[in-house]
């Protein structure tokens, strides 16, 4: 398992992040996503931080906090040294009735770091996410309130979800000209059949030196495996109860068409080959995955020893390209010139 640093901080996570959203469900959204409770969620931690993951992803509201609740449980009942551990949580989404139990505002976010911190029974928290873009919040008040978290010591360090790259970028310049704490990473959602953020995300990140976060590497459990054109979602499927995120489904399958004989000739799954992919995708920090079986678990730490080819990776990188976008045809074309004399001074 190797470890890279989060950003532009001394911080090392692990390349895989176990995600929680299958912990705690019962009912609505959450029971369809995973309704582990403490025993089997404990089983599946003790698995990760015996395969030397030391990430692990959470929300506030996912199912409702309970699993905040049991991760942080289970962290106590493992008895898990508290430096062994990178815990990160988010705030933004409804917590409660009032007209401010939600978004980005000083208040919002100063009451969930509360909340969440008790659920997870710690004394701060390493990672510290905004969960979503709030149109009714200055950017400003946001990145202010973040940053008393961290000087208060409720907090090591802030990233963002789900942003757009002008909006990360404004509360970039905001943080450096007021001199307060940046956002150091970006959860954000990247599989080989969505490569939508390497448009302008991607350069982004790159230029100011913020991680990356991969969520939903599988595409909600589309690139499993299990499906191809001829043999769909069945009944009581991730993809039947919950068809999240969206997803180009004739792209998504001439990817797995490519990546199932690349499978068979390294002798693991599709899913392995396509976490595999974003691994060797040098802007990724770490890859989140989530499992409700020890076995889907095992899985997924077995990408972390599948080396692709070039010849492999070009393969898959044919059968997933991006549609030609404006600007982006116009970069590649007027830049050409550029991009010559660059590599030439480089010889």
């Amino acid at each position: 398992m190797r470890h890279h640093p989060l950003g532009r901080t001394g911080l090392f996570v692990s390349e895989l992040c176990l995600g929680t959203m299958t912990f705690g469900g019962s009912g609505g959204m959450w029971g369809k996503i995973g309704t582990l409770q403490q025993a089997d969620a404990e089983q599946l931690v003790g698995q990760a931080l015996d395969a030397g993951i030391n990430f692990i992803d959470t929300a506030d509201i996912y199912a409702g906090g309970v699993s905040e609740q049991i991760t942080g449980q289970a962290l106590k009942n493992l008895k898990v040294p508290r430096e062994n551990v990178v815990v990160a949580t988010k705030v933004f989404g409804e917590t409660g009735q009032g007209a401010n139990a939600r978004g980005n505002t000083r208040g919002h976010i100063m009451d969930g770091i509360k909340a969440s911190l008790k659920r997870l029974q710690l004394e701060h928290i390493d990672l510290y996410q905004i969960h979503g873009f709030d149109p009714a919040t200055p950017v400003e008040e946001t990145v202010r309130a973040l940053d008393q978290l961290v000087r208060h010591g409720h907090v090591r360090y802030v990233g963002v979800s789900n942003w757009a790259a002008w909006q990360i970028a404004k509360a970039l310049g905001i943080a450096e000209r007021l001199g307060l704490a940046r956002f150091e990473s970006l959860q954000a959602y990247y599989t080989v059949a969505g490569r939508d953020l390497e448009r302008e995300l991607i350069p982004m990140l790159k230029s100011e030196g913020v991680g990356l976060m991969v969520w939903s590497p599988l595409a909600g459990g589309l690139l499993s495996g299990k499906y191809s054109r001829d043999q769909q979602a069945e009944a009581g499927s991730r993809r039947i109860e919950f068809d999240f995120p969206p997803v180009n489904k004739d792209r998504a399958f001439d990817c797995i068409d490519v990546m199932r004989p690349i499978a068979q000739t390294h002798g693991v799954s599709v899913a392995q080959v396509a976490l595999a992919w974003l691994l060797h995708q040098p802007q990724v920090t770490s890859v989140i995955v989530g499992a409700k079986r020890p076995d889907q678990l095992a899985d997924n730490i077995g990408a972390t020893k599948v080396v692709l080819s070039a010849a492999e990776l070009e393969q898959i990188g044919k059968a997933s390209a991006l549609p030609p976008e404006y600007p982006g045809w116009m970069f590649e074309r007027q830049g050409e010139y550029r991009r010559k004399q660059l590599a030439e001074s480089a010889r």
